[in-house]
């Protein structure tokens, strides 16, 4: 790594590819503190808060939420003992998703009557244990009548081709980068555009199931409180989670039963 003595926060974020307002959002949760203020205020940091921005963003990477981010990085006092456990974890999840990408194209060949494949191997490299785990946090926080939902999700999915698969992810991504747009915007969640996205969002969710208002709600609230979610929404904008949370249950109050 090339030594300097430190860097502005314009440089940092740029090294990064983090936005200043992102790094002034972790100065401010204690997760990054700069090293010293410039003047006007400008923060600069050194090297040892570089390499700790590096493992921040690996952790992200690997689906921690900040809360969990900042307790981990806080224990980590030696370096290259923390980059070696992020090796070691980073390998095991390349190692998934080549047997994720290899399953695709092996499920592509199949479908294209190139390779035949055995229903079994369609399964390679998912983790039904991390599903059953969403659905178990799911009904511990909602109640059993959840899976009245999970159920009908399933069986919703369970018709979809591949075209209507990808447009209903293409949406949720719509949603979500218009959604960073108004909170760099400023735009309150109560304002009529972000309802307006909400409506978008309702429907994006309706295509699995039907919420209503507290379930609705819920879901908003798991995207904070979640870590998978968290760290989601966080890797888009640090404040998109909330956002969305604050949105949605404005939505369900003024239009939802």
């Amino acid at each position: 790594m090339h030594v300097a003595e430190e860097w502005s926060i314009t440089a940092l974020a740029a090294m990064s590819g983090l936005t200043s307002r992102a790094l002034r959002h972790y100065d401010a949760l204690g997760l990054l503190p700069a090293d010293r203020a410039g003047s006007g205020g400008k923060r600069y940091y050194g090297e040892a808060s570089v390499l700790r921005l590096q493992s921040i963003l690996l952790l992200r990477e690997l689906g921690l939420g900040l809360a969990e981010i900042a307790e981990v990085v806080d224990e980590e006092k030696d370096a290259v003992t923390a980059l070696r456990g992020h090796l070691v974890k980073l390998l095991a999840e390349r190692e998934r998703f080549d047997q994720l990408a290899k399953t695709v194209a092996n499920t592509l060949a199949h479908l294209e009557g190139t390779t035949p494949m055995n229903p079994a191997e369609l399964f390679e490299g998912l983790d039904p244990v991390k599903q059953t785990q969403y659905e178990n946090e799911l009904v511990d926080r909602h109640g059993k009548k959840v899976m009245e939902h999970i159920t009908e999700s399933k069986r919703r999915m369970a018709g979809w081709d591949t075209p209507r698969t990808q447009r209903i992810g293409a949406e949720y991504e719509a949603i979500e980068d218009a959604a960073v747009e108004l909170v760099r915007a400023g735009v309150p969640p109560t304002d009529a555009r972000a309802l307006e996205l909400m409506g978008r969002q309702f429907e994006a969710v309706s295509a699995f199931w039907t919420p209503g208002r507290a379930s609705f709600t819920g879901l908003g609230q798991t995207y904070v409180d979640h870590p998978d979610f968290k760290a989601r929404y966080d890797a888009k904008h640090p404040a998109l989670a909330e956002f969305l949370r604050d949105a949605i249950a404005v939505y369900a109050q003024q239009h939802l039963g």
